[in-house]
Order: structure tokens, then C-alpha cells, then sequence
């Protein structure tokens, strides 16, 4: 699968161009000389200069950084204002470039025969100390860049003996003192070596060339030996020993060969499986040739593209091309990629790049031609070309695997096998852990049981491997895909190109079943399969190279493609079942009743089916898809699909990222062939756990977890991007990406459902123990004998799903800090002190009590990721086992305490985790044990020793250790010493009793400490005393109990609902002496609602009343009083009415006319004047049904029923609510419903709001000036003035009660004018369409 993974477009040619190994970083330099830093990832230009000519940034950029330092002006011009001439060659220089170009130059010479196995690869000390160089070399000039400051420093060619300078390289195993080296090879055949650190030339190699040096490379032979080889216009290649210490001498060739005429253009290092490695040269002759580094004989001499010469080389290892081995280009639009010599040796192209770039890339009439190509040095999927329209990144189907398959591991071994083809051979790769003391298992060098970094990385763990061939012949070598069944007995091939697939039984190797298919999948249950069988599509006719027919050749494609379609829609999926015997027997000729073709087959507990949805295709997709070559890249001219098509596998990754998925993946039980659930979107890879509990399906950018028991239920999905492969390790999931290893940690947590499926199963137990019975011992057996049964309530909490992602190996170096922030100003930092601050920096183990060494970091530094596509293994030997595309193994060890207490959680050995965990830092305790919560270790985890209180506390209350949770909760509240009975200083009354003694004044402190940190954790208390009632540990609730009654006598410390809850508690804990003490501490502090809850908890009516009375709430005591019938009821409403007549009497007033009178009533009602609010008779306000305060009392419990309007004078009119319509006596038609006036009366304090009452009020009459709306008969409204003290209106002057909105519904009758003046108002009752009541919410239910 190809596709385009980044595009840069350009005016100029891209003729220099090289990525960093490690950051998606891509440097250029074009044919006008500008180089530029692009992050391919994110598409942003990181630095941008003109090498070629004078940058003015950096020359002004220089002269301003001088004069900050306070240097005066220096003699002659400044470096940066050098011409720079034509840049030569452009690279990255760090710490990650030079590990890695290390350890590829260790690995290839590692995998010769005769190699000298040197100790196990150590990494170089970090040399750049953080900083990233951009080193550009240009003919007069080379610039250093380090692009974290951007400071940069020029070395002009006269430092080097005033030669061009034409390539450079740099060099390793050198000594320390002038480390890091880099050689610049120049013009006059020479090559001269400059240290990084003095700026100085340290030595000169002379007498190799007559020509100026046009490459350089250094390498590492099979012996151990660090060389150098450089390529020269006179054809030459010169090896030279690179492996000098100090010496400053002149240096001779170790050996000279004669490789090209006209000159060698490049070098390149190839790796070889299983020998030396290899040099591969190409030349201005148009020829490519190999050599050996051991004979350095030439091995092959290949002119890869006729008539035109090579211009760039690398060396390419790719699973999904397993017979491709070079990467070249010529000044034309493909790549090119050369065969294997045991193949056919042909050059053939890779892929056509225009297919590849954007469509309007390209003007109609430019050719695409290429000037320069590299491979990622660690992402083998990855190649940039640099063209004459910009920078192409193209992918190689990124998630092909190496074609290798972990076996299991017999129980009494401890040598590990995987199975894997090469060519056409099947090997057996063995490979176990080489220590003489296993890290893993705990050893008395407990250093090297953290995995304690030497340096800043760790050291790789020593690996004992060979390989074994097996006799049984492969029928092919094109691309191939290995799985092994759940069993481990039976191994399966398949070559999808070919499209064959083969089945081994892994005892004898013998073949138990084959034929032709394109896809393969297992059951994770049983030794099942199923295979995606298809026609064989017709061979296509090979264009013969030369022919130019382009008409021909699309002739070809077209009918190939074609025939692909065709085959591939015919395809069906079949499940077969190998038998015990060692037979294959179809179990199911098709699955799923689809019409699709079927494009991905999934293994699993279900078998996952994804089928190509037919969509309509955007005119992106259209020239991606147009970019299928039909050029038979595996095995000679074999199929229509070749390598690196992009064939439709269903991620089309052209799709926008916002285009949704197609749904089209159904899965399908292995039993019955039904189809389980809808359709889901296609995974790229899905992930069953063996013990089928869990699942992982991945898509593109994150991968998607989900739990099987006892139903499907999706957990989450972690964010990792582009994972290639998995596997499960119990609730550990252990993902490869190209560029990391991560671990998910995953546990399903607690669902409703699990309870449910819990209880069932439970009774279904007891159903089959009951019918067990009766089927013994017949009827009787069902009579039980009812005794006192104590039945425990078994609380189980729900708990949400975790999932915690962990990286354990990448690419980069952990990132070490750049010197300018760490250090402090020095004015020269020598090395010494370097190494001892990187000493300091990495000694990450402190020894912790007993002499344990203890790790200080929460995870451990990421290990180094091996390089290319890998198969996860898995864990064995408690290390991760993984392997790599040269079929070597690597572990991975997973020893750091951080580490290994959350793989023993997961894994299911909670208590082995806490054991371990003393080797870890107390301060990452907490940490760990919310890790084991997640995982549901809440008991173990309450035994780690570095554990905080507040975490102990909920650990406890998870694991119902009630005691233990007490016990953290005075410690955090610093409540030990108070509330207990006898100690005196503790009652209200002791506490507002203390002296300023000093004693007292201690105790003082102390108390208000103890109360202050009650009402911090008063939530945890009240949750605390819930769950020992809940499981009848009454003691632990009686003294969280006392400790916040102490804290509710304090003014202002617990709030209203705390107080509430704590008095629902004491009373349900019969504790009524503290009870009736908390209402009168409560009374004290004015908490009235809160007090008369409390007396209504412990039933005292009077004290109910009392802490009304008492905190001024008079409104809520009268309606007690009331509602109770209480004798007190009569002075409660004198002393309320007062108090509101009080409230209103000083309200200022002025006189105003009618209409403003009116006006001001529909607002809010005023008093006019001082002198008439003298005149009226006090406010008096009832409950309902009462009588007027003059009458002789008579408690009516239910209102009365409707009384006559006109009642007799003296007594103000009660409304009532509902009230009843009656005739007026004025006029016998009947009046209706008048326009509601809401009136406000001044507010009463807010704490006396009653708790939702229903309170009609009495309205008297208020004589003033105002206009009233009446309906006549007729319903129509009209506005009549009233004359000023008319006594029949009635002014909407109303007090209401407690400050809420009184809707009184009046009409005002005009009257005929000898009525005397009376201070009643005749109002007609009418139909009242909302009730006089007021609603006021409390939080507070009635009492």
C-alpha cells in the first residue's frame, strides 16, 4: 500500500535532502542554495537560511549577540558574513544521530559469521549535551546551527587549509577529549578533521586521492574495526582507519580500489542477514556496484537504469518487499528498486511519483524528474525524494510485519522459539536471556534489577540467539503473513500476492492443508480457521522493458485490474477446523449472506469480516486509486496486486480525517456463523486476549478497548496513532508503533450489568444445587429449618473502567537538558564537570531503609525501540520479547518497580505488587495505589507503606476497613482529643467558658484546630457514619458522631445541610441527649431553621417553637403554633404583627397625584403620606381561618366557609383561599374576575421565610388617593377616578407576608356617595382564578 505521507511543494530543485533519525525533521537545500528545516508531521517550517550568499538575519543576529556580550567591535569581517558558495551537503547532528548511526554501523557488522562479539552495545556518552545541530557544509564555509538557541557558528575553509570543502561525515570511537569529530573531505583530495569542541583541525588523512573527494561514510567492520571509506572524482574508493585516538599525524589508507570511471557519486552501508555488510557504490558511469567488507572484492556491478546515471543510493530492508534490498534514482519521475541477487537481479520501478503528488501539483506540461532520494534510517516504510517541484514523502504500507510467528514456549524450557520464512526456507529462531544473573527474578545486585541507567540510557539486556533450518521446502518468497493457532500446534503461511496459503503442524513440519487464498484468520478458542478463498486471477502479459507502447502497457493494467476485481468478488469466506488427527475438514463453505467482496478477515473470539462499501469516489480518492502499478514486484510477473499498489485494503487513507468511516466490519460467531451485533467501522488490526475477556480493535489514530464479559461493553479508546500490531498479556495490552512500545493497562472496572450477571449466575447455582438435592434425597431435601440467619449485606461499589497507557521504548534519547538553562554561569565548563553533573542527573537509585535500593523515578527512562517494523512476542522471562525484519530478537525489561507493580496488578498478583513496591519511591506510592484501585486491589493497595492519608481514607471506606478509615479521618482532622464525654472545654459552653490562661489558651488552639479540620472533612464524616450503619459497626458511627456534634456547636462551621444530616443521624443513633444539645447550641448561634429541624427529629414541639421565637422567626413559629393548635398562638401573632408593623412605619413618603398614585400601585405600592399611615389601624395579619386578634381566640384547623361580603364594620375582611363567588348586594348581576393587582409588602428578614405555607391574608383597607380598574357588567374595563378617601376602593396596598407576592384579586365597587366614610372596604368575592397563597422554596421539608 502506497500513499503520499507528506508533500512540500517548491519552485526550485530539491538537490540535497536528509531526515533525522529520531524527530519527523527533514532538512533541504535547493539549487539556489536555501536550506531549509521542515517538521514533516506537522507541515511547519522550523529554519529557513540562504547558505549560498550572506544571510543578513544571521550577520545582524551575530553583531547584536557581540555586543550584548559586551565585545567591542573585532579586526576583519565576521565569519557570518562569508559567501557560504554552493551548499554541498546538509545533515542533523545530536545525540540521537550519533547512538543511532552507532548502532546501525554495530548491528550490520554484528550479523557476520566472524564477527567479534564485542560487549554488549553501550551507548556513546552524550557528546551534544541537548543542543541539535544543523550542519550545512558549503564550498568556502561549514555552518553549525543548533537549532534550540539558533545560535550558529561558521567555520570558514581557511581554518582548513583554505580548501573547497565537498562532503563531509562524522566520526565516532573517538577519544573523549575531543569528541564529537567531523571530517570535511575537499577539493585537493585531502580530508581533513575538525573537533566540535576547540573548532580546531585535529588531523589530516593524505595520499589516497588525486581527485576532490566527492563521498564520505564511516562503518564498522565485521572485526570491530571503526573505518572510513571515502569516494573520490578519480573513481576511487579509500578505506581508512577511523579508530585513531589523539594523534594529529597525517594518516595513510588502509586500501585503495578502483570502483568507477568518471568518479563515485555516493556510498552507502547495506546490512546483510546473516554475513558482513556490504558497501554499495554508484558512479558517474551509470553503474552500481556491491562489495564486501571483509575481501572489500567486488560482488555485483549492475547498470540499474539504462542510459541515465544514478544520483542517489540506500540500502532498504521492507517485509512487504522482501526480494527488494536497493533504493536508487536517476534523474526521472520513479523510484527504483533493485532486487536481491538470489532473485532475478532486475531493476524494476518502485512506484511512479506522479501518481503519487497532489493533481495540480504538476503543470500540464512539466515532467516530474528527481535530484535527490533518502530512506528514513529508522521507519523503513518512510522515502523522501527531492524533485524539481518540492519534497515528496512516500509511505510503504507501514503495517506489514516481518514474516515471523512467536511459538509457545514448552513449560520446562527456557529457550524461546519463533518461526519465520526466508527466501524459500522455513527457520526456527531460538533465543533466550543470556545472564548469568537474571534481572528479572530479583538478584542480590539490586542495581541492576532497577535497570539503573548508565550514562542517561539503558543498557539493552544481553540476548543468546541462533537460527535452525527446518528441511520442509516453501512454495514461495513473495511477501508472506505468518500466524500460529491457539493451540501453538499448527503454523500458517499465507501469501496473499500469490494468493496461496499453506497450514504446518509445528511437531513434524509437515503440511496439513493448503490452497489458494488471500487471507487468513484463527480462532483464539479452538484450532479453527477461516480463509478468504479466490479464483486465480489470469497472469498478466509482461511489458517487455523497452517496449515504449504506452497503450499496451495501460492495455495490460487495465485487464489486470480487471481480473483482480473480478477474482476478488467472487472470493468467499470458508471455515475449516483442524482435528486432534491432524485433518482439515470444512466447517462452513461461505459465511455472511453479504454481496460485498470481501476485503479484511480478523481472528478472534469472532471472526471479523470487512467488506468494501460502495461509495461514491471523490476526485482525491480517484487519483489515489488511479495509482494502482501493475508491476509485479514479487516473484516474477505473478499477480495483479503487486507490493505496493493501493489496492483498495479498506482504510483508504486518502479519506479526509472529518470523512466518517464507512461502516462495513461485521463479525460472526465461530459457532453457529451468525452475525453478532450491527456493523462496526473496519479496524486495521483487532487483538483478542486468550482468555477472551477482553478485545482491542485499532484504527488509525487511536485503538479502541473493549470488554467481552459478561457482555460486549466498550472501556475507551487510547489515543496511540498508527499502531502496527499487538498483544495481550491478561489485562495487559503490549503495542508496537513505528516509532514507540507502549503498554495499556486495562481493567473493565465494575458495571451494573456485572452485578446483575453476578446475581444470576448465583441463583442459577443454587437452582442446580436445589435439583441436585431433590433428585438425591427427593422433596424433604427442600425443608430448611429457619434459624437466626445473619445475612451480611455485601456492598459491592460500582467502579469505572481504567485504562493507563505507559511508553516503554521510543527512538529518542531521554531529553537531555541543553547546559545554558541547567547550569550556572561558568566561565569555561571543562568536561569534568560535566560528567560529574551528568552523574548527579542520572543517579536515579536512593537506598531506601534495610539497604533496598529504591528507584526515583515513577516510570523508568524509555528504552531504545529496536528499529523497523517488529512482531510483539510477547512477555516471557518477565521481559518483553520482540522481534525484528532481520529476524533478531530484542527484550525489552520491564524490571523498574514502576513497571513491574502494575504488570503483577494486571496480571492478577496484587500481592507480589505491593511486595515490589518497596523498591519504589514512597512519593509515587499514592500513584500506584490508585493504579490498584483502578484494577480493584483496594484492599492490597491500603498496605503500601508510602500511602497518603486522604487516599488511605477512601482506599479504606472501598474495602469497607471502616476501623482504619476512622482512624484516618481524626488524624487528618485533628480530631483525636475531642468530643469524649468527660473532658471538660469541649461543650458549648466549656469552649465559650475558656480563659485566656495559658493552658486554656492551648486548649483553645487546639479545639478550634480539632473543629476546623471536622468541617474540612464533614462530608467524609457523614459518608463515614453511612457506611458503618450500613454494616452495623455502630461504635466507628457513634465516634464519628461525637466529633461532629462537637464541630456543630461552633457558629458558622458546619452548613445548613451538614447540620441537618448530622441531626437525622444522632437521632437514628437514639443519641437525644446531644441531640437536645445541639438545638440549644444552635438557638445560640441563631441558627433558627436548622435548630427547629433538629427539635423536630427529636419530636418536641415546644422547642420547636422556641428556636423559631427565639431566631425571630415568626412567620414559620405562628403557622406551627397554629397548625398544632398550640396555646401560645395568640401573643406569636401579636409579637409578628408588630414586628412587621414596625418594618413599614419608617418608610419615607411624599404626596402624589392619581395617575401617579396608580402608576406607583402597579409597581410597588407606597404610603402617601406620613400622617394617613398614622391614621390607619395596625397591620394585622392572620392564619388562615383565624380570627381578628380582638375577637375571643377560636383555632379553627379547617377554613371556614364562605362568609357574605358585606361583613359588619370593625373587623377586617380575611380572604380566603379559594374563595367562593357570591352576589353583591349593589348589584344583583354577578361580577367577574378582576384584573389580579400584585402587591408587595416591605420584606421580613430573609431566615423567616416559611418552609412552603399557604398564608391568606387579611386586607385592610388603606384610604388614599388611587385609581382602580373596574369591569362593568358588560366585561369591558374602565377607568374610574376615586375620589381621595373613598372608602369603597380598595388601594392595592397590601403588606404581605415575609416579602413574597400577594395576588389579591379585588374589584372595587363605586359606591353611592351618602355611604358614610367606614373603615371597611366592601369588596365582592369573586371567582379567583389563582389562589391567594404564597409558595416560598426552602430547602427545609414542612414540619
Amino acid at each position: 500500500m502506497l500513499r503520499l505521507k507528506a508533500f512540500r511543494p517548491s519552485s526550485d530543485k530539491i538537490v540535497k535532502i536528509q531526515l533525522h533519525p529520531t524527530h519527523p525533521w527533514m532538512v533541504t537545500a535547493d539549487d539556489s542554495d536555501r536550506v531549509s528545516v521542515w517538521n514533516w508531521e506537522h507541515r511547519q517550517v522550523i529554519y529557513e537560511l540562504k547558505a549560498g550568499g550572506v544571510d543578513e538575519r544571521r550577520l545582524v543576529g551575530a553583531k547584536l549577540e557581540k555586543l550584548a556580550e559586551g565585545e567591542t567591535e573585532s579586526k576583519g569581517k565576521p565569519t557570518e558574513a562569508i559567501r557560504g558558495g554552493s551548499v554541498k551537503q546538509v545533515n542533523f547532528y545530536d545525540d540521537d544521530v550519533r547512538f543511532w548511526q552507532l548502532w546501525h554501523n554495530r548491528s550490520a557488522a554484528a550479523e557476520a559469521p566472524t564477527a567479534v562479539h564485542a560487549s554488549a552495545f553501550s551507548s556513546p556518552a552524550p557528546s551534544t549535551k541537548g543542543r541539535h545541530f544543523l550542519v550545512i557544509c558549503c564550498l568556502n564555509k561549514a555552518i553549525f546551527l543548533d537549532l534550540v538557541t539558533m545560535r550558529g557558528r561558521d567555520v570558514p575553509k581557511q581554518e582548513l587549509d583554505n580548501k573547497s570543502l565537498l562532503c563531509m561525515e562524522f566520526l565516532y570511537r573517538t577519544g573523549v577529549g575531543d569528541s564529537p569529530l567531523v571530517a570535511f573531505g575537499a577539493s585537493d583530495g585531502v580530508i581533513r578533521v575538525l573537533s566540535m569542541m576547540t573548532w580546531k583541525l585535529v588531523r589530516r588523512y593524505t595520499g589516497g586521492h588525486k581527485g576532490s573527494i566527492s563521498c564520505l561514510m564511516s562503518f564498522m567492520a565485521a572485526s570491530g574495526e571503526a573505518l572510513l571509506v571515502s569516494g573520490a572524482s578519480d573513481g576511487l574508493l579509500i578505506i581508512w582507519s577511523a579508530d585513531h585516538g589523539q594523534d594529529s599525524r597525517e594518516l595513510v589508507p588502509k586500501l585503495s580500489l578502483k570502483a568507477h570511471d568518471g568518479g563515485v557519486v555516493a556510498v552507502e552501508l547495506s546490512r546483510v542477514m546473516g554475513g558482513a555488510p556490504q558497501l554499495i557504490t554508484i558512479g558517474a558511469d551509470k553503474a552500481l556496484a556491491i562489495w564486501d567488507t571483509v575481501s572489500f572484492k567486488e560482488l555485483r556491478r549492475i547498470k540499474p537504469v539504462p542510459k541515465l546515471p544514478c544520483h542517489s543510493v540506500a540500502s532498504w530492508c521492507h517485509p512487504r518487499a522482501p526480494n527488494l534490498d536497493i533504493l536508487t534514482c536517476v534523474k526521472d519521475s520513479h523510484i527504483w528498486a533493485i532486487e536481491h541477487p538470489t532473485y532475478s537481479a532486475l531493476t524494476r520501478p518502485l512506484c511512479e511519483l506522479t501518481t503519487v503528488i497532489p493533481p495540480l501539483a504538476l503543470a500540464p506540461n512539466k515532467k516530474l524528474r528527481v535530484y535527490c532520494m533518502v530512506a528514513h534510517s529508522m521507519q523503513p516504510h518512510l522515502v523522501a525524494t527531492g524533485t524539481n517541484i518540492g519534497v515528496i514523502i512516500c509511505e510503504f504500507d507501514p503495517r506489514s510485519l516481518p514474516p515471523v510467528a512467536p511459538l509457545p514456549t514448552p513449560p520446562d524450557s527456557r529457550e524461546h522459539s519463533a518461526i519465520f520464512v526466508i527466501e524459500r526456507e522455513l527457520k526456527l529462531l531460538n533465543f533466550q536471556l543470556n545472564n548469568s544473573a537474571n534481572p528479572s527474578l530479583g538478584n542480590s545486585s539490586s542495581m541492576s534489577e532497577i535497570g539503573r541507567p548508565k550514562g542517561d540510557i539503558f543498557e539493552p539486556l544481553p540476548v543468546k540467539q541462533g537460527k535452525k533450518h527446518i528441511s520442509t521446502p516453501v512454495p514461495h518468497d513473495s511477501y508472506s503473513v505468518l500466524s500460529v493457532s491457539s493451540s501453538g500446534k499448527y503454523v500458517a503461511i499465507v501469501w496473499p500476492d500469490i494468493p496461496y496459503f499453506s497450514i504446518y503442524k509445528a511437531s513434524d513440519w509437515s503440511i496439513v492443508d493448503s490452497g489458494s487464498a488471500r487471507l487468513l484468520a484463527w480462532d483464539t478458542c479452538r484450532d479453527r480457521f477461516a480463509i478468504l478463498e479466490s479464483a486465480l486471477p489470469p497472469r498478466i502479459p509482461i511489458v517487455p522493458k523497452g517496449s515504449s507502447s504506452k497503450r499496451a502497457k495501460e492495455a495490460a493494467a487495465a485487464q489486470a485490474a480487471a481480473a483482480a476485481a473480478a477474482a476478488a468478488s467472487s472470493a468467499s469466506v470458508q471455515v475449516r477446523i483442524l482435528l486432534d488427527d491432524g485433518t482439515s475438514n470444512i466447517l462452513m463453505r461461505s459465511v455472511g449472506a453479504r454481496s460485498e467482496p470481501v476485503i479484511g478477515l480478523h481472528g478472534g473470539a469472532l471472526l471479523g469480516v470487512a467488506y468494501r462499501t460502495s461509495r461514491r469516489v471523490s476526485p482525491i480518492a480517484a487519483t489515489a486509486i488511479s495509482t494502482i502499478q501493475s508491476m509485479p514486484l514479487s516473484g516474477y510477473g505473478s499477480s495483479g496486486l503487486s507490493s505496493f499498489t493501493t489496492y483498495d485494503d479498506g482504510f483508504s487513507s486518502h479519506r479526509s480525517p472529518t470523512e466518517a468511516a464507512p461502516q462495513n466490519f461485521q463479525l460472526y460467531s465461530w459457532e453457529t456463523f451468525q452475525p453478532v451485533g450491527g456493523l462496526l467501522p473496519q479496524p486495521e488490526w483487532t487483538a483478542w486476549d486468550q482468555t477472551v475477556e477482553y478485545c482491542a480493535f485499532a484504527y488509525q489514530q487511536y485503538i479502541v478497548i473493549s470488554s467481552l464479559r459478561p457482555q460486549y461493553r466498550y472501556l475507551g479508546d487510547v489515543a496511540i496513532p498508527y499502531a502496527t500490531s499487538a498483544v495481550w498479556h491478561r489485562r495487559q495490552l503490549f503495542v508496537a508503533t513505528p516509532t514507540t512500545i507502549e503498554i495499556v493497562f486495562v481493567d473493565a472496572g465494575v458495571a451494573q450489568i456485572d452485578i446483575e450477571a453476578k446475581k444470576m449466575k448465583e441463583e442459577q447455582k443454587m437452582k442446580e444445587a436445589q435439583a441436585r438435592a431433590v433428585a438425591e434425597h427427593g422433596e424433604l431435601a427442600l425443608i430448611t429449618v429457619e434459624g437466626p440467619q445473619s445475612t451480611k449485606e455485601e456492598r459491592i461499589s460500582l467502579r469505572p473502567p481504567m485504562l493507563q497507557v505507559v511508553r516503554l521504548a521510543s527512538f529518542q534519547h531521554a531529553p537531555s537538558v541543553p547546559p545554558f538553562l541547567t547550569l550556572p554561569k561558568q566561565s569555561r565548563v571543562d568536561d569534568d564537570s560535566w560528567k560529574e553533573m551528568d552523574e548527579r542527573k542520572t543517579g536515579e537509585v536512593a537506598v531506601g531503609g534495610g539497604g533496598v535500593s529504591v528507584a526515583v523515578t515513577r516510570f523508568p527512562m524509555e528504552q531504545k525501540r529496536p528499529v523497523g517494523p517488529l512482531v510483539v512476542v510477547g512477555v516471557r522471562d518477565g521481559v518483553l520479547w520482540l522481534i525484528d525484519r532481520y529476524m533478531c530478537a530484542h527484550a525489552l525489561s520491564l524490571s523498574h518497580p514502576g513497571i513491574r507493580c502494575r504488570c503483577l496488578a494486571a496480571y492478577g498478583d496484587a500481592v507480589s505488587a505491593v511486595k515490589w513496591a518497596s523498591r519504589l519511591g514512597r512519593e509515587h506510592h499514592d500513584d500506584l495505589a490508585q493504579f490498584m484501585l483502578g484494577m480493584g486491589y483496594a484492599t492490597e493497595a491500603l498496605h503500601l507503606p508510602g500511602i497518603s492519608k486522604r487516599l488511605e481514607f477512601d482506599l479504606a471506606m472501598k474495602s469497607s476497613d471502616l476501623k482504619r478509615a476512622l482512624q484516618c479521618l481524626l488524624t487528618m482532622s485533628n480530631s483525636r482529643d475531642i468530643g469524649h464525654d468527660g473532658t471538660t472545654g469541649l461543650g458549648l459552653n466549656d469552649i465559650l467558658n475558656l480563659s485566656d490562661k495559658k493552658q486554656d489558651s492551648d486548649k483553645k488552639q487546639d479545639i478550634s484546630e480539632g473543629v476546623q479540620g471536622i468541617v474540612k472533612f464533614a462530608k467524609e464524616f457523614l459518608d463515614l457514619i453511612d457506611a458503618a450503619d450500613a454494616t452495623a459497626q455502630g461504635e466507628i458511627a457513634r465516634e464519628a458522631l461525637k466529633r461532629l456534634a462537637t464541630a456543630g456547636s461552633v457558629k458558622g462551621a458546619l452548613q445548613g445541610h451538614e447540620l441537618r444530616g448530622l441531626a437525622l443521624r444522632l437521632a437514628n443513633h437514639g443519641e437525644l441527649t446531644r441531640l437536645s444539645g445541639l438545638v440549644n447550641n444552635l438557638i445560640t448561634l441563631g441558627l433558627g431553621r436548622e435548630a427547629a429541624f433538629a427539635a423536630a427529629v427529636l419530636g418536641d414541639n415546644a422547642l420547636m417553637e422556641k428556636a423559631w421565637q427565639d431566631t425571630g422567626m415568626l412567620a414559620e413559629a405562628v403557622l406551627h403554633a397554629h397548625a398544632h393548635g398550640r396555646p401560645t398562638l395568640k401573643n406569636l401573632v401579636q409579637a409578628w404583627n408588630q414586628m412587621l408593623q414596625r418594618e413599614i412605619e419608617p418608610t419615607p413618603s411624599q404626596k402624589t397625584d392619581a395617575a401617579a398614585a396608580f402608576l406607583a400601585s402597579l409597581e410597588e405600592p407606597k404610603l402617601t403620606s406620613l400622617a394617613e399611615a398614622g391614621k390607619k389601624p395596625p397591620i394585622e395579619i392572620l392564619p388562615p381561618g383565624m380570627m381578628s386578634l380582638d375577637a375571643p381566640i377560636s383555632i379553627q384547623k379547617k377554613p371556614p366557609a364562605a362568609q357574605n361580603s358585606q361583613q359588619p364594620p370593625g373587623k377586617p375582611l380575611a380572604l380566603e383561599a379559594p374563595p367562593t363567588t357570591t352576589a353583591t348586594p349593589e348589584s344583583n348581576t354577578q361580577q367577574p374576575e378582576s384584573t389580579p393587582a400584585p402587591v408587595n409588602g416591605d420584606p421580613a428578614p430573609a431566615e423567616s421565610t416559611s418552609a412552603s405555607t399557604s398564608a391568606p391574608v387579611a386586607v385592610p383597607p388603606q384610604p388614599e388617593s388611587s385609581e382602580t380598574t373596574v369591569r362593568d357588567g358588560d366585561g369591558v374595563p374602565t377607568s374610574a377616578p376615586a375620589s381621595d378617601g373613598d372608602p369603597n376602593v380598595n388601594t392595592g396596598k397590601d403588606p404581605s407576608v415575609n416579602g413574597e407576592t400577594v395576588q389579591a384579586e379585588s374589584t372595587g365597587n363605586p359606591a353611592p356617595p351618602e355611604v358614610s366614610p367606614s373603615p371597611i372596604a366592601e369588596v365582592s368575592e369573586t371567582t379567583v382564578p389563582a389562589p391567594t397563597t404564597t409558595t416560598v422554596p426552602v430547602s427545609d421539608p414542612p414540619i
